[in-house]
């Protein structure tokens, strides 16, 4: 996992940045968040170059970044921190994720196929226009998301959690949702043609319209 590092700007509690040291290797040195950082640029250009030339990453922290028009083809996140951040117009397949935390990002015109996440956190995120078909996603923490034009089709949401999401013209079609959670969502314009609804928990006023 991440270091539990909070900013070393006092009184500050974000999460600290990860350290990069100068052979391009990870460490747990004490460090700024992207905001009090005195050169958020060279943080950004550090973790960017980080992310391109590994292919499996583990603790990494790079909280509040934006990534755009990045490859993550066959990246392997094991334990990291992307929390606020953003991400727009990813083209990736087989990106793979276990035990991250994407809590409060915003994911925008994102291609991310076949990805493999498990065990990740997606807590208030928003998805807009992000095809995730094909997709394995289970043990997940979908848990109040808003997902715009979106589509889950075909992929195995086992036993993920999506309490007081809100879906607008997104589609989960022939996907498995044994176990999956839709407690209390909001919904418009959302198919669930095709997947196995009744092993599905729909409660709390917010089932299948």
């Amino acid at each position: 996992m991440f270091a539990l590092n909070t900013c070393i700007h006092p009184p500050c509690q974000r999460s600290a940045l990860s350290v990069i040291d100068k052979n391009g290797n990870l460490t747990e040195e004490p460090n700024y968040c992207l905001k009090h950082s005195p050169d958020p640029e060279a943080e950004k250009v550090k973790i960017y170059e980080y992310i391109r030339t590994h292919q499996k990453i583990i603790g990494l922290n790079a909280c509040g970044l934006t990534f755009t028009d990045i490859d993550l083809t066959d990246k392997r996140f094991y334990g990291c921190n992307f929390q606020y951040c953003t991400f727009s117009n990813l083209h990736s397949e087989s990106f793979r994720s276990r035990m991250s935390f994407f809590d409060f990002s915003l994911f925008s015109d994102c291609t991310l196929v076949r990805s493999n996440l498990q065990f990740s956190s997606f807590a208030g995120a928003t998805f807009s226009h992000v095809l995730f078909t094909g997709s394995d996603l289970v043990h997940n923490n979908f848990c109040g998301i808003s997902a715009y034009q979106s589509s889950f089709d075909d992929s195995d949401l086992y036993n993920s959690r999506f309490i007081k999401a809100v879906l607008l013209d997104t589609s989960l079609r022939n996907c498995n949702i044994k176990k999956t959670i839709f407690y209390d969502i909001e919904q418009k314009n959302v198919s669930f043609k095709q997947s196995n609804t009744r092993e599905a928990q729909f409660l709390h006023g917010g089932g299948i319209k």
